[in-house]
């Protein structure tokens, strides 16, 4: 008997269809994402986020890390090895932050700071309007012989310019009159101001002398010996918290939290009885894929294709030796002696047992090998494969250092 629809099943269903169709329909003609998220965040892939100088970093050698607490924890890290970027505040109470940042330069941190609200947080900072209207890019005059001044001329955005005439201020671009990176000592650490985040944007990352400026104003990843800089992406000044409730504090996601609780309340206390009809427990197969790998095995031993897998053996150490270790396919196509000589030469392996093995998996497409027999060569190939790896993971590859600070 064909069991009706009730009343609150039929509104379920109902408001389901709805919901679907307003989803359908949002995806089909809301308008497409638009490029417009102006924060110089780490997280941002967009053209004005920092993304790419994050991921940039850690390829260089750098240790790098987003850093979500305030200033005044910056008295946890070792300062001298460390660079914080303050790129692009928004106008809050950072003004807070200025006592454990003064502290972070006085003990020899490094600061590369961009935009106005990051240098109202610094200490002995100087900045005002630009004394002309830049309606476009300016494209800069490298001043003097620092590394920041070498990185060449830099198209950046003018917001802002350093207004100081303090000697101790070094200017290293320059727009006419308007100074637009400088750096300063504070105490036994340095403060390299920039007067917008263009240049370390993923944008602004394309152009060369920018790669060049963000690399100047981070400092080298450290002398051997020496521990490696970390750079500390600050986020905090972007609205990042440790705690998730402070991140979302001033936002409605409270409100919708109550809204989802009682929705689902409501779901519980009018679907949660039990009204279908019952069923029998599903079955378990019979087969399982253990059974089916027994299965596959028992008819390979029994077709004695002991062959293939000696081929596979043989493929996996070619695919190694190309992709891994760098040997030419046209190489690898040559004789067992030719590709064994290669081997020696690229890893420094010389044993007599990789000709041997490699002449008997060739020879296995054509004899017949015992399954013992193919085991063992499957094995023999496996272990040159393993300690090719483990020379390549113990190499020590030259490292190069950055630019030495100016």
């Amino acid at each position: 008997m064909k069991r009706k629809l009730t009343g609150d099943t039929r509104i379920l269903i109902g408001v389901t269809l709805v919901v679907l169709a307003i989803i359908i329909a949002g995806a089909f003609f809301a308008p497409a994402r638009q490029d417009n998220d102006p924060t110089p965040s780490t997280d941002n892939s967009g053209a004005q986020g920092t993304k790419a100088a994050w991921l940039l970093l850690a390829q260089l050698g750098y240790r790098t890390e987003r850093w979500d607490r305030p200033a005044r924890d910056l008295s946890q890290v070792d300062a001298p090895d460390t660079t914080l970027i303050l790129a692009e505040a928004y106008p809050s109470d950072l003004l807070k932050e200025k006592a454990g940042i003064s502290d972070f330069l006085k003990r020899g941190g490094r600061i590369l700071a961009t935009g106005p609200i990051s240098a109202a947080m610094l200490p002995d900072s100087h900045i005002a309007a630009p004394g002309h209207l830049y309606t476009s890019l300016c494209y800069t005059t490298p001043q003097g012989l620092s590394s920041l001044a070498r990185a060449g001329r830099i198209g950046i955005p003018i917001p802002v310019r350093w207004n100081s005439d303090d000697p101790s201020v070094r200017v290293d671009q320059s727009c006419g009159d308007d100074a637009v990176v400088v750096h300063y000592a504070v105490g036994k650490g340095e403060v390299v101001w920039w007067s917008s985040s263009a240049p370390l944007s993923n944008r602004g990352l394309k152009n060369d002398a920018n790669l060049r400026l963000f690399l100047a104003g981070i400092g080298s990843p450290g002398d051997a010996g020496q521990p490696v800089r970390l750079i500390l992406f600050d986020e905090y000044i972007h609205g990042a918290r440790r705690d998730l409730w402070a991140t979302a504090a001033g936002t409605p996601v409270a409100a919708l939290g109550w809204q989802l609780a009682a929705v689902a309340a409501l779901l519980v206390f009018s679907f949660g009885r039990r009204n279908g009809p019952l069923r029998t427990l599903v079955r378990a197969p019979r087969t399982s894929p253990l059974e089916f790998a027994e299965s596959m095995g028992d008819l390979y031993r029994k077709a004695g294709a002991v062959n293939v897998a000696t081929g596979c053996a043989e493929r996996r150490l070619f695919h190694f030796l190309e992709y891994e270790g760098g040997i030419p396919r046209e190489t690898l196509r040559s004789s067992p002696e030719i590709i064994a000589d290669a081997v020696a030469q690229r890893f420094h392996y010389a044993s007599p047992d990789v000709i041997a093995d490699l002449k008997a998996t060739q020879q296995a497409e054509f004899a017949k090998y015992s399954a013992r027999s193919g085991l063992e060569l499957v094995k023999r190939i496996d272990g040159h494969i393993a300690r090719l790896a483990a020379i390549m993971r113990h190499s020590n590859p030259t490292s190069t250092n950055g630019e030495s600070r100016d």
